[in-house]
């Protein structure tokens, strides 16, 4: 079986977690004989590269934001958080491509219309994947945060949109891949007559059989001698980050010997820059370490989860939270916002704890409670250690791999029938 990825996004060093679901994917399609072929917006080849380190066939692709009169930064933020972008090389590449046996795209748009074309062209089951959400969105999110930054450039790119039907996606797909069963239910109401399967995100549980404390502590020597809190998420105003830092002083005042650790890449400049300002205001520059994008599967980032007394996932918004099985694997308490993601996998108590960001006395007294109990400690690290199996990376990806052969199947019969 060979299958392609379609991706709107791979820059290694602004990894964040639809790059980790897809790498967690094609690596457990791995085990199953599945060849993955990657698609991706292409340009300087990255000096470390993880998904052809684990075996996927990369295809860049020269891509354009079809825009006219955007800045540097516009752009760049806009790309970022995933912009519409366009391509006239991609058509073709997957046309010429091979033996495949799936198309499965984890964007939507025009390249994620451009996938689906090409596969009904191909008579191929097209699957699509969404990562981000959709419709199971918060409407007080949707208010407060554009996701589509504002700009006065010039948008020249709806008529290829028009041409590739990038407003069609998800009403032709073969199936619809969803990690979120709210997500999957509006889905169902939007489009009656897809298949919409709700799928969650694998996590490589192996990686965290190993100590790889050692590497944490050589690479930041600061956290030495603290309780590390830990937050591993984009730097965005959807991951509130900054609110997270807003409590920090209090949960110093009653934890002395704790220090925040926020893990992921800048994606949001402004946001960033705010959050600097914040740190230095509250008087936290010693308190708060921003370690930047780390390499998915990296020792350091594992050895931090190993060391971390609490992981924190404040979002305001999150279909998935596949911090929550990494937390599991690494035997990490986990602390997260009420979002359709953490409400489906975690169970308050029993394997995490959930809290609401605008109740602060709320996520203080569980903040304690994880830290100074150790018998919930040890009660919510056994649960999650046990549960995280079912979510390991070769299981989700036996179970995504008999989608596609069903797809395929299906296909096949309704070709030899006509």
């Amino acid at each position: 079986m060979r299958v392609a990825h379609i991706l709107r996004k791979y820059v290694p060093s602004e990894w964040g977690g639809t790059e980790t679901a897809v790498q967690n994917l094609t690596s457990g399609l791995a085990t199953h004989g599945v060849t993955s072929v990657v698609y991706h917006p292409g340009g300087a080849r990255p000096e470390s590269d993880p998904l052809a380190a684990g075996g996927c066939e990369m295809r860049p692709f020269r891509a354009h934001l079809p825009v006219l009169g955007l800045s540097a930064a516009a752009r760049r933020e806009l790309v970022g958080i995933g912009g519409n972008l366009l391509s006239f090389d991609l058509p073709a590449m997957l046309d010429r491509e091979p033996d495949l046996t799936v198309i499965n795209s984890h964007v939507l748009g025009r390249l994620g219309g451009i996938a689906c074309t090409v596969a009904r062209q191909r008579n191929l089951p097209f699957v699509v994947t969404i990562h981000g959400g959709v419709f199971a969105i918060p409407e007080s999110v949707k208010r407060k945060y554009s996701f589509i930054p504002q700009w006065n450039g010039l948008e020249w790119g709806q008529f290829f949109g028009w041409w590739w039907r990038a407003r069609h996606v998800l009403a032709e797909a073969d199936a619809i891949i969803t990690c979120n069963a709210r997500e999957a239910e509006m889905l169902r109401e939007r489009y009656p007559g897809q298949l919409v399967v709700v799928k969650p995100h694998g996590v490589n549980t192996t990686l965290y059989r190993t100590d790889h404390r050692e590497f944490a502590l050589a690479s930041f020597p600061a956290i030495a001698g603290h309780d590390i809190l830990l937050s591993v998420a984009r730097i965005d105003p959807v991951k509130n980050q900054l609110w997270l830092v807003q409590q920090l002083p209090a949960i110093l005042a009653r934890h002395p010997r704790a220090m925040l650790v926020l893990v992921g890449a800048c994606t949001n400049v402004e946001y960033g820059a705010e959050l600097d300002r914040e740190i230095r205001r509250l008087g936290l520059s010693d308190r708060v370490l921003l370690t930047g994008g780390l390499p998915p599967g990296a020792r350091r980032l594992a050895g931090l989860m190993q060391l971390a007394r609490l992981a924190i996932l404040p979002s305001l918004s999150e279909s998935f939270g596949l911090v929550i099985l990494e937390a599991w694997a690494a035997s990490l308490p986990m602390l997260a916002s009420r979002t359709a993601g953490s409400l489906e996998l975690l169970h308050p108590g029993e394997d995490g704890g959930l809290f609401d960001p605008a109740l602060p006395a709320q996520f203080h007294a569980q903040v304690d409670r994880m830290l100074l109990e150790p018998r919930l400690r040890e009660h919510v690290i056994a649960a999650g250690r046990h549960r995280v199996g079912q979510y390991d990376t070769a299981a989700v990806a036996g179970q995504v791999k008999q989608l596609y052969a069903r797809l395929s199947e299906e296909k096949n019969a309704l070709r030899h029938s006509a």
